[in-house]
Formats: C-alpha cells, structure tokens, sequence
C-alpha cells in the first residue's frame, strides 16, 4: 500500500524496492504458514518493555524537532514506516523461524528510528536500508553471549549494521549513495539543539542508569578538544567542541543498556572510550580525505565487545584493595563513592539505584550547563563564523586554511559571489590552484560581484587579487553558519548578525 503514495510516484527504486520487500514477507510467511500446517506450534507474547518505548519516544522527539527546521526528515516519512514495517515483518518471521517464538513489544521502533538518525540511504540505493534492518536483527539473534547468567545479544541492533555500512561504503568509497553527511550538518540546524537533546534523554538517563556513560563521552570529547585548541588555536571539530551530531550518539546510539557495561566504572571507562575513539576516528578519516560523520559510528559494535571485560575492571580494583596491594585503586571505583552501589543494596535495592541515578544526573546537569556557558557547546561557537577561520588561516593555524576552504566553498555553491570570490584568492595563494581559482573568480562574476569580474583579469595578468566587502545578497548566506538558511530579515538585521560574528566595519552601521 505505501508504494501506491502519490508521494512515491516519482521515485520508482524505491517503489520498486517496498514491493520487493512485501513480496520477500510474503514468501517467508507463506513458507511459515506451511510448517504451521504440519502441527508445529508457533507462539506469540506481547511483552511492551518500557526501555523499548521509552527509547522510541526520545528519538521521536528529536526526529520532530529536527523534520521542523529540514523538512526532508518529514518528507521522508513513508520511507521510515515502511522500514517500521519490513522490521516488524523480518523480526517476527525470523523468530518464528528459529526459535517458534515471537515476542511482540516496541523494540523494532527505537532500532529504526536510530538507524534513521545517522545514515539514509538515497533514491536509488534505496534497497541498502532494508539491509541494514536486516542485518540488524540477524546479527540480534544469532550473535549471542551470557552474561549474569542470562543469554544475550552482543550488539546494538542498530549501531551494528550502521558501524557495517559504515565500513562497507569507506571500502568501496560510497559515500555519496547516502545523505549521511547531510544528515550530520543539519541536525544543527535546529535552535537549542543541544538543551533539546539533553532534555529528550532525561528520562532514559534516570530510569536505566546510563547518565555515567553519556557524561563521560562527552566531556573527554570536549576536553580533548579544548586541549586541542589551546595548542594549535584552531578548532578541532570547526564548528563545536563536540558536534551536534557525535552528540546525539552520545546520549541515543551507544548507551543502549542491554549492550553496554552495567557497573559503574564499566560504564565510565566505556562513554570515556567512546570520546576517545571518536576524536581518533575523525582525525583518520579526515586525513584520509574521507566523510568525517562516520567517526560516530564505526566504534560501537568493538565497545559492545569490551562490555564484559569492563565490568570486571571494578572486582580486579577492589581484590586489589583487599590483598593490601593498593590501598588507593579501589577508590577509582564510583560504587565505593558515598552511595552503596546496586549490587549490594539487598533492601530498597530500586530506591538505592534511584538516588545514584540522580546523582550522577545533577553531576551531568552542572556540567552541561557549564559547557554550554562557555560559548563552546551550543549555538554560538565562534568555529560556525568566517571570521574566525579567516584570522585563523592568516595566522597559519594548523587546519585553519582547509576549515576555510570548505566553509567559502559551501557558502559559494549556496549562491555567494564574496564567497566565490574569496575562496579564488585563497586557491589561487594558499594551495597555488590558479586553473581552480579563476573558475572560482568566474563564478564570482557570474554571481554579480565586481571584484570576481576583476580578478578574472586579475589572474591572467599576474596582478594583484581585489577584495571587497560582502554584499546583503551574500549576507543571508555566509551569516548562517552551521544553521540552516534564513529568510526575509531585514538589512538592519543582518548588519547586526555581522557585528556579532566579527565582520570588519559592520559595527555602528547601518
């Protein structure tokens, strides 16, 4: 039915890809159907696990609050009940074909909508996202382990196939079959991002005990990067010291309970490591001159693998403590810190784990708003605007030319003739690209500003490059920064935005 939308006429591979899918249910069903047949009994629970819904309901706010400012992710959604769809059908007959039991609840809703969070696949690979659903659930059935006794899934259903695709599309340099660098940018686009983010995983933080994860993560991120840019005076990440999409990871891919450790100082070392790797991993893929986004991504099925190994790093401190080797490292393990831990409370054990849940929450909340005090986590971080960029690349910081470069460039294919025009002259000094820099100077042209017109002249003849001020045109362009694009202001209004982002001679005018 949903391949027959008006909505889809247009977009035949992904029909064709809904139909393909229906049809491949429709098989296995019928295949089901026959062994039902001959007497073997198939079996169906309705068990709604509160983490389940919980989970879905805080991605759902963020995938709302998101589709507001880029109205593609509300465009999109035929696409993601159709991927709802095909996981309630893969699940149900997978479980039904392994195990005659199926257990019915909200689970395949967090898995899709995390999926849909990070990576789309576009139009004409469309097919590649009922893979990743699919891999996902194969991957939760059948690679299991015990823990505490119990049997279970080793990874994250959903940060598995996407750390797979991830690692499939860097091999085959596939890139651009998705909108995950899109996807990546514009989850700024939304005012507050970060407070709404925060605000959305509150309660999952309180009621499963992940806050210890999620804090670590993001203040070894924002220190490393801070450490960064007392060094080098340059931006790590550009535009935030953690950016808004590591972020999200950071509160709604990775702390997935049932995949992470359960002590903890597991859980410390396990967000710590996430912060780590995420910063290692950008810098890779940066250098490599691949898309950065996937830094998120990749790391998370290896840390659901050291799960087990970091909930025994606390018994390890303390029979350390107890041989008299080291009367200091069991005081590294938080359960020893004030409030009994969980696992030794036999009385009032939930009440016990509320207290700690609270307390490393007000821990998390003071410094969350710290960070956000320092102008460096939110909306304002001076890495969105040019002209940090521009002083920084005069000064020769490390990375401060190639921030720019890709700054100028995306401001030019936007429609900015100053942008045009300024990314020629820095083509045409910093990287010695002139073949490059008079396309640049002719866009320019074309674009109606002077100053490329001259420069194309400019170029061939050896003289000097002209400069010129930006225009109100190009104005609504390079004043976004990481934001999404703004309309209908007023001249006066965008003269301000430029005195608060540091533009040369726009304070005091008007």
């Amino acid at each position: 039915m949903l391949s027959q939308l008006s909505l889809l006429q247009q977009r035949p591979t992904v029909r064709a890809s809904i139909v393909a899918a229906a049809l491949f249910l429709l098989a296995w069903s019928g295949l089901l159907f026959g062994v039902w047949r001959r007497g073997q009994k198939l079996t169906l629970e309705i068990v709604p696990r509160r983490q389940h819904y919980l989970q879905a309901c805080q991605q759902g706010a963020v995938i709302l609050y998101w589709g507001y400012y880029w109205r593609e992710v509300y465009h999109a959604w035929p696409l993601i009940a159709a991927q709802l769809l095909v996981a309630y059908g893969f699940d149900s007959l997978l479980s039904w074909t392994h195990r005659r039991t199926f257990v019915l609840g909200f689970g395949p809703f967090p898995i899709i909508f995390s999926i849909n969070l990070f990576l789309w696949f576009k139009d004409d690979w469309f097919y590649l996202q009922f893979a990743m659903i699919a891999l996902g659930f194969l991957a939760k059935e059948f690679l299991r382990w015990t823990r505490d006794g119990v049997n279970t899934h080793i990874f994250n259903p959903s940060s598995f196939p996407l750390a797979v695709a991830s690692a499939l599309l860097l091999i085959a340099n596939a890139s651009q079959t998705t909108w995950g660098s899109e996807v990546a940018q514009t989850q700024f686009y939304p005012p507050q991002m970060y407070l709404a983010i925060f605000l959305f995983a509150m309660p999952g933080q309180y009621l499963f005990g992940v806050t210890s994860m999620t804090m670590s993560a993001v203040v070894t991120t924002y220190v490393f990067s801070a450490v960064y840019y007392a060094a080098t005076g340059s931006y790590y990440f550009s535009d935030s010291h953690v950016p808004i999409a590591v972020f999200l990871g950071m509160h709604l891919l990775f702390t997935d309970p049932a995949t992470s450790p359960r002590t903890d100082l597991g859980r410390i070392v396990y967000g710590l490591l996430y912060g780590l790797t995420t910063c290692l991993l950008y810098s890779v893929l940066i250098r490599a001159g691949m898309p950065g986004f996937y830094d998120k991504l990749l790391q998370v099925p290896l840390l659901n693998l050291s799960a087990k190994l970091l909930d025994q790093l606390a018994p390890a401190l303390r029979s350390l403590g107890e041989g008299g080797r080291s009367p200091v490292l069991p005081r590294i393990d938080p359960s020893a810190w004030g409030l009994p831990s969980v696992a030794s409370a036999k009385e009032g054990r939930a009440l016990v784990s509320r207290r700690r849940h609270l307390a490393y929450i007000g821990v998390w909340a003071v410094a969350f708003v710290a960070m956000s005090a320092s102008g460096y986590l939110g909306d304002k971080h001076p890495g969105q605007w040019l002209p940090f960029w521009q002083k920084a690349c005069a000064a020769n910081a490390r990375g401060a030319c190639e921030d720019l470069y890709f700054l100028q460039d995306g401001y030019c294919e936007d429609g900015s003739g100053w942008a045009c025009n300024e990314l020629g002259i820095l083509l045409a000094g910093h990287y010695d690209n002139r073949r490059r820099a008079a396309m640049e100077f002719e866009r320019a042209c074309g674009l109606r500003f002077s100053a490329g017109c001259d420069n194309t002249s400019a170029i061939t003849q050896g003289d000097m490059f002209r400069r010129a001020a930006p225009t109100v045109a190009d104005y609504p362009f390079i004043l976004r920064g990481s934001k999404g694009p703004f309309r209908d202001l007023e001249p006066a209004q965008l003269n301000a935005r430029a005195c608060v982002q540091g533009w040369p001679g726009t304070c005091g005018t008007h």
